[in-house]
């Protein structure tokens, strides 16, 4: 079915007692840009390596961004993912949005007060050079909910029968969607928030930012618009934040029901009306089974994170065993998903080391909690989570930050890097405590986020014996690696028989196979090379020697390898 055709039949479902006129008259004022065939492009997401950043912890701004894009594609990296850039308040570190068509003016070196031409300018200029460099150029927009600066939630709470009064959630009996979990356990105690008019306003996440309002169809094409705006700007994708939430309805717990998908249907429908090949990146903190619904039949999210796969990557390490991470991935638990979707894996991302009991036991929580919460102030929801970097999580040892980048990249999916992680950059205890001061919450996230010192990296990075320049020629050597064969992120898993110890399996595309050996144990192992027949080529090992005369692959602590096969 055309994408127009399916916009109407979307409408029709969220919306059965109204007209469509809403949707005509919207659509009526865009102009689908097919200019040029992008039928090449649409899979790009598939041969990924992402880089997740803030601009300005990063480097200050948009024209300090510029400025590193060699940097970045030096390391490797063909796809940025813009932690938020919006317009904000900044007390949820931007992803409280104040403007949803307005990017900070801090970012922009602009005045308060700027135009949307200049805007356009410096934002574009930046997608120009990134795109010169082979660079594509995704953000993140929260369209679950909003700042409580945003101008429609500052109408809304004026009055009762104010126009956007409906763009949210209001009531003045606080036991409805009681079956709505409480997602900020230990920093939040309700989902409502009192008005101060006998009325309360719904809230997911923090008490500041009101949850949108989708059973009013304005909602809906309000978003749209704006995301339309940035497409239109040259912006490659948009990573959906919090989508899991965005219908509500009483008597369930307000998570991943029906019509949730048919407004992330919508959106996907919308894109592609416009302009195909646009990523739609799934942020659904979920079981893969539910995961893969906002896959759909393709034709919803084009991809979407693996959740459970990376503290099972945690666990395997820290109990030296890869039993986790296969069954993680097997089809029991990890269902096939459409041709055209893609998993995105990490390690380390903005947020803490989730151990939310929605993909993980409450066994496997106290075992990840107890080997990698080596600080009390790590700790996170009460146990739900650790927040601290990837290098203090491995206690700074290079080989185990090397192992677990080993398995990040070389299993399923696109890989995303932290910003930072490439060097091994520590927890930062001083933007901490700046944060704490600033929102007046102890959000351990914090931690993990945090400024880099350019000058400080580049004298550090000249240290070739240096803690942060031993990480950084190994993870960029691993990027150059993983780029230069499309199997990693294309190719079929299959995992080989192996001591637990050690997880070994083959990646393979008609054309090409690698074989991945990573030695899971703080002690050296041994493996029998499993395919005596084949022709090995090194494509990147650390800790690694071969006995030839025995066929022995040998393997020192947190060792691993990763080899092309000719058959």
């Amino acid at each position: 079915m055309p994408n127009r055709e399916l916009l109407y039949k979307y409408w029709e479902i969220l919306y059965p007692a109204r007209d469509n006129r809403k949707l005509t008259d919207f659509l009526s004022k865009i102009q689908p840009d097919h200019s040029e065939n992008t039928s090449h492009l649409q899979d790009w997401y598939k041969d990924a390596i992402v880089y997740s950043l803030y601009v300005d912890l990063f480097n200050t701004d948009f024209n300090g961004l510029i400025d590193k894009l060699d940097y970045l594609q030096h390391l490797g990296v063909n796809c940025l993912w813009l932690l938020p850039i919006l317009d904000s308040p900044m007390r949820d570190a931007g992803f409280d949005i104040r403007n949803y068509d307005r990017i900070r003016a801090d970012l922009l070196e602009l005045s308060e007060h700027f135009t949307k031409e200049e805007q356009e300018n410096v934002f574009g200029s930046f997608l120009q050079e990134a795109h010169q460099r082979g660079i594509k150029v995704i953000f993140d927009i929260a369209i679950n909910h909003c700042s409580d600066e945003h101008p429609w939630f500052v109408e809304a709470r004026k009055s009762e029968d104010n126009p956007y009064r409906d763009y949210y959630i209001w009531s003045k009996d606080t036991s409805l969607y009681n079956d709505a979990r409480l997602l900020f356990k230990g920093i939040e105690d309700s989902n409502w928030e009192p008005n101060g008019d006998g009325w309360n306003f719904f809230h997911r996440f923090f008490n500041f930012q009101p949850d949108l309002n989708y059973r009013n169809p304005d909602v809906l094409l309000s978003m749209s618009e704006s995301i339309l705006y940035w497409q239109k700007m040259g912006v490659d994708g948009f990573r959906a934040d919090a989508i899991p939430y965005l219908w509500k309805e009483e008597g369930t717990d307000c998570e991943n029901l029906d019509n949730t998908h048919i407004v992330v249907k919508f959106f996907r429908a919308m894109l592609d009306y416009v302009k195909p090949g646009s990523l739609l990146l799934a942020e659904a903190c979920q079981k893969p089974n539910e995961v893969v619904k906002y896959l759909g039949d393709g034709d919803e999210c084009h991809a979407s994170y693996h959740f459970p796969l990376m503290p099972m990557m945690f666990k395997a390490i820290a109990a030296e065993d890869g039993t986790a991470i296969k069954e993680t991935l097997s089809p029991a638990v990890t269902p096939e998903i459409p041709e055209n979707a893609q998993w995105f894996t990490f390690l380390r991302v903005h947020d803490e080391l989730s151990l939310e009991l929605v993909y993980v036991s409450e066994e496997d929580r106290k075992f990840i909690h107890d080997n990698y919460c080596h600080q009390p102030e790590w700790d996170f929801r009460l146990g739900e989570g650790v927040s601290a970097r990837l290098s203090e999580l491995m206690q700074r040892e290079v080989s185990k930050i090397g192992l677990a980048y080993s398995l990040m990249l070389t299993l399923t999916g696109t890989p995303v890097v932290y910003y930072g992680d490439e060097f091994g950059k520590w927890n930062d205890e001083k933007y901490y405590a700046e944060q704490i001061k600033l929102n007046g919450k102890n959000d351990t996230r914090f931690l993990v986020r945090g400024r880099i010192d350019w000058q400080k990296l580049e004298n550090e990075l000249k240290n070739t014996e240096g803690f942060h320049s031993r990480v950084f020629k190994m993870i960029s050597d691993m990027l150059t690696a993983r780029k230069s064969m499309k199997v990693f992120g294309r190719g079929k898993t299959n995992f080989l028989e192996s001591p637990k110890q050690i997880l070994s399996y083959t990646r393979h595309l008609p054309e090409e196979k690698v074989l991945v050996v990573n030695n899971l144990s703080s002690k050296p192992q041994t493996y029998t090379y499993p395919m005596p027949d084949s022709t090995l080529v090194i494509l990147h090992s650390e800790g690694f020697l071969m006995d030839d005369t025995n066929q022995d692959m040998i393997f020192e602590p947190h060792g691993f390898g990763w080899f092309g096969v000719i058959d």
